[in-house]
């Protein structure tokens, strides 16, 4: 057993023998010192802790030391009422402290019990009470300003868990102390009520017991009980002091001490506006000059000090930032730093800046938080951390979004404007600034916050900026999702895969496929949409095929079979019949015999112009289907999927190409064409 659990065992378990157990007087005197000891112990700690989670275990120190104290009570109660002797502790402090006078004892405990009970007891319940709900109230946000402080690269992953922790710490504390006070409040009331208890069970037992008279019982044991109350309140007292200076900690930076100097006696013209009333009160009133003028006069001097001490800083730390300067500009630059790229960038114009900034009301961060949540559930992947940042260089209302460095897509804004955007079915028109949606080309018009419910009435879409910024971002990440799946995302994911399924783990990485492999395979889904989110079945399957074949795509199409509960619940809606497209047989046969298999990889060798003849059939195809007001889909054997849609993926960006092994059987499916190659 450790020294420390075997020491607080015995301060517990002295607690309960005392209400048990008659103690001699010698004993208690030496638990009275112990008692008046961790009361100092405890304030001093609370005085120059720099934050409340400094004293994490105060709330249970705060259980301790009550209990301890009343079982202290309950000792020296019995040797008063038995013997009239319960030691030198308790008879000097009711000697020493109330002069021996039983009126000047009486009321010094009643000061300090009012002092106590009234004062420091109820106002640190009171803020440990607001402390506590304002502490959970703010949580949310907190957690919020934690994960946008995340996203825009301020803190790493660790400082973030490590300020969750905190929040966490804090909430739990605040919450504990609230309860805490509770103990100190009646602690107080337990002395009182001990107290009065103590003095009429003495009287009795002094006069009929021992045969006093009453005044002598009363001088007698009024004088002991009030020592016993005063060297069990005045820990208390401390102790509720303690608590107080706990609960009211303000500032994490500097110790209380300096904090508190430096406050009250930083302002040379308070000191001199102080030293002079000071001053003027000893020399017109009768208060006594040779207190009141020396005293101001002191402050006056004092304020001087402190006037002279702060130009001599300001000029200090004026040339202290002019060598810092001069120091920088002669640094060699640390070009290892410049070659840093982020994964995802956002960079906007000055114009954007109150969307992101949320002081002036702005929730941009706290949708690109949303974006990585987004993102996580639709397709399984976690995006990197997303990098905002101001550019002067663009026009006021201009947005960018680079993708490792490079401008992959722009969009522009109108601060103070909606966009309108018409689903197809709206007939009157609305007035407005004609534009584009950037997410997907499509034509809207701005129009104003007037115009708002008008539009929406009609019809329309009417989305804010900051939606149209995150569904453009939305959009742009999904598109490069499989570009920004690294290495050490795939190990991350493995990892957590085989917390729960190391067996499944242990067989395929890497006795059957390395990290890259897998990476290949993860990013062949993310390409084409396809979500990783079920990464067993992903797992699963390539452990059952990658013994067979090596091959990233063919392994990809494995996948793909396996997931098509995924893929038909993403593109056909249940009970509802889908329109697609086929692809001709014959065409099938051209585009496989057309493969050539090289260590590389795969790639096809059709000639050009049936290439072109391929492409016009999809394209006329594909014109039917988005006619009718239907996602292009084409439906291919599984055989040729994974080459079809490379003949397309350059010339159609959005063409969903699907094998038959990839439909689940209930799908009910109507072909309104097929693609041939003429």
């Amino acid at each position: 057993m450790k020294k420390t659990d075997l020491g607080l065992g015995l301060y517990i378990l002295s607690a309960i023998l005392f209400l048990i157990i008659p103690i001699p007087a010698m004993m208690l005197d030496i638990m009275l010192a112990i008692n008046i000891s961790v009361a100092l112990i405890v304030l001093f700690n609370s005085l120059f802790a720099k934050e409340a989670l400094d004293m994490s275990s105060f709330p249970t120190l705060l259980l301790f030391t009550t209990v301890f104290r009343i079982g202290l009570n309950a000792a020296s109660t019995k040797l008063i009422l038995t013997t009239g002797e319960p030691g030198n502790v308790v008879e000097t402090f009711g000697k020493f402290v109330g002069q021996g006078n039983l009126v000047v004892g009486v009321i010094v405990f009643i000061i300090i019990i009012i002092v106590q009970f009234v004062v420091i007891n109820k106002g640190s319940e009171r803020v440990a009470e607001v402390t506590a709900r304002f502490t959970l109230d703010a949580m949310p946000g907190k957690q919020m300003a934690i994960d946008a402080d995340l996203n825009t690269g301020a803190i790493t992953d660790a400082e973030a868990k490590e300020r969750r922790a905190k929040l966490q710490q804090e909430s739990a504390f605040f919450g504990a102390m609230d309860g805490a006070t509770k103990y100190v409040k009646g602690d107080a009331t337990a002395g009182l009520i001990i107290t009065a208890v103590n003095i009429i069970g003495g009287i009795a037992m002094g006069m009929l017991q021992r045969g006093m008279e009453f005044n002598d019982a009363l001088d007698t044991f009024v004088i002991l009980t009030i020592g016993d109350g005063l060297v069990s309140q005045i820990p208390s007292l401390l102790i509720s002091l303690s608590t107080g200076i706990l609960v009211t900690k303000a500032s994490k930076e500097a110790e209380i001490g300096d904090q508190l100097f430096g406050e009250l006696f930083s302002i040379p013209k308070v000191m001199f506006m102080v030293g002079g009333t000071m001053a003027l009160l000893g020399i017109i009133t009768p208060l006594n000059w040779y207190i009141f003028v020396p005293f101001g006069i002191l402050l006056i001097l004092a304020g001087n000090i402190i006037n002279t001490k702060s130009g001599t800083e300001a000029i200090e730390e004026e040339a202290a930032a002019s060598e810092l300067e001069a120091n920088e500009i002669r640094k060699p630059e640390n070009v290892v730093s410049l070659l840093q790229v982020d994964p995802i960038e956002l960079e906007f114009g000055y114009g954007i800046i109150p969307l992101a900034d949320a002081n002036q009301g702005g929730d941009l961060l706290d949708r690109v938080v949303m974006i990585r949540r987004h993102v996580a559930l639709e397709l399984g992947a976690v995006i990197p951390m997303i990098r905002l940042r101001d550019n002067i260089q663009l026009n006021p209302n201009q947005y960018i979004i680079k993708i490792k460095g490079i401008q992959v897509s722009e969009g522009e804004i109108l601060f103070d404007h909606y966009m309108a955007m018409n689903p197809g079915f709206v007939e009157e028109e609305i007035t407005g600034i004609p534009t584009f949606e950037p997410s997907f080309h499509l034509p809207a018009v701005w129009i104003t916050e007037s115009q708002r419910e008008r539009a929406e009435s009609l019809g329309y879409t009417v989305v804010d900026p900051p939606s149209i910024i995150a569904t453009h971002l939305t959009e742009v990440i999904k598109a490069h999702l499989a570009e920004l799946l690294t290495r050490q995302d795939v190990q991350n994911l493995v990892n957590n895969v085989k917390e729960t399924n190391p067996t499944l783990i242990d067989e395929l990485i890497p006795k059957l496929l390395n990290i890259g492999e897998i990476q290949k395979v993860l990013q062949n889904l993310l390409s084409e949409g396809i979500s990783i989110r079920d990464l067993i079945t992903v797992f699963e399957t390539l452990a059952d095929h990658a013994a067979i074949t090596r091959d990233t795509d063919v392994l990809t199409e494995y996948v793909r079979q396996s997931l098509k509960r995924a893929i038909s619940s993403k593109y056909f809606p249940a009970n509802e019949m889908t329109s697609v497209v086929t692809l001709d047989p014959k065409t099938e046969q051209e585009i496989m015999n057309s493969v050539k298999q090289t260590e590389q990889g795969a790639y096809l060798t059709l000639a050009p112009e049936r290439t072109k003849s391929i492409i016009h059939s999809v394209e006329e195809q594909v014109g039917k289907l988005e006619n009718m007001g239907k996602s292009p889909i084409i439906i291919t054997s599984p055989i040729v999927r994974a080459y079809f849609k490379r003949l397309t993926q350059d010339y159609f960006r959005d063409l969903i190409v699907i094998s038959y092994n990839e439909v689940e059987s209930n799908v009910e499916l109507q072909s309104v064409g097929m693609v041939t190659a003429g």
